[in-house]
């Protein structure tokens, strides 16, 4: 199984802040917040990361090179154009093994990751994304699926309690591969509900609330050091 991880964003919000820097890469806690995202993700078994990368992606290219994560296998793909979630993640297909893990380069949401991988085990099913429960989904728009667990649509935003999409998925790599195209595209727009259309089965990992940080605004990252003291300093090795 490989990690794909979106690192290619440009981070307009807090680029005044950052300005030298790709947003993956802005040091939380002490550490670059995607050494805090691959240790969250070898914590659960995963040892090959691709990072998809496009906006100062040099500087993620030599974090690749890098040894604090001895045993793991880091490459970065360079988009030529910006791809989008979506043809980021088709850009980095032909380094990418038979199961794809895909997480957003800028946040981690902790919960689900177990049962997210067990669908790989799951006979008839192409992947899936974790669901998480809000009480509000009007500002994210929701996820709407069926009595079995199946993602049936993606759901305007719209008042009322319900499941969001946590930026965490699973495909199996035969499943995105009659949809590679060139330009770019977007996960949750396009791709998903190519899938869909296809008769793909992309199961829903219903959680509760659970721990989210994403770095992507200023608030956020007043935040961002409590969060990942508090739930992943303990990853990182002495």
């Amino acid at each position: 199984m490989t990690a794909v991880v979106l690192a290619g964003g440009q981070g307009t919000r807090i680029r005044s802040l950052f300005p030298d820097v790709p947003k993956p890469l802005i040091p939380v806690a002490g550490r670059p917040f995607l050494d805090w995202l691959t240790l969250y993700l070898a914590a659960a078994g995963l040892r090959s990361f691709v990072y998809s990368t496009g906006y100062k992606g040099s500087q993620i290219d030599d974090w690749c090179r890098g040894d604090a994560f001895p045993g793991c296998r880091r490459i970065s793909v360079q988009e030529r154009e910006a791809l989008g979630t979506g043809g980021g993640l088709l850009n980095c297909l032909d380094e990418a093994s038979d199961w794809i893990l895909v997480a957003n380069g800028d946040g981690v949401c902790m919960t689900g990751i177990d049962r997210l991988l067990a669908l790989r085990l799951v006979p008839g099913v192409d992947g899936g994304l974790i669901g998480v429960h809000v009480p509000d989904t009007s500002a994210y728009g929701s996820l709407d699926s069926d009595d079995d667990g199946k993602l049936v649509r993606f759901r305007e935003k719209q008042p009322g309690t319900g499941y969001v999409n946590s930026g965490i998925y699973l495909f199996r790599k035969a499943a995105l591969m009659p949809l590679r195209r060139q330009g770019a595209s977007s996960l949750e727009r396009d791709l998903i509900p190519e899938m869909l259309a296809a008769g793909r089965n992309l199961q829903v990992v219903h959680c509760a609330q659970a721990p989210f940080i994403d770095i992507g605004t200023p608030e956020a990252m007043m935040r961002a050091n409590d969060f990942v003291t508090t739930h992943l300093a303990h990853l990182a090795p002495c």
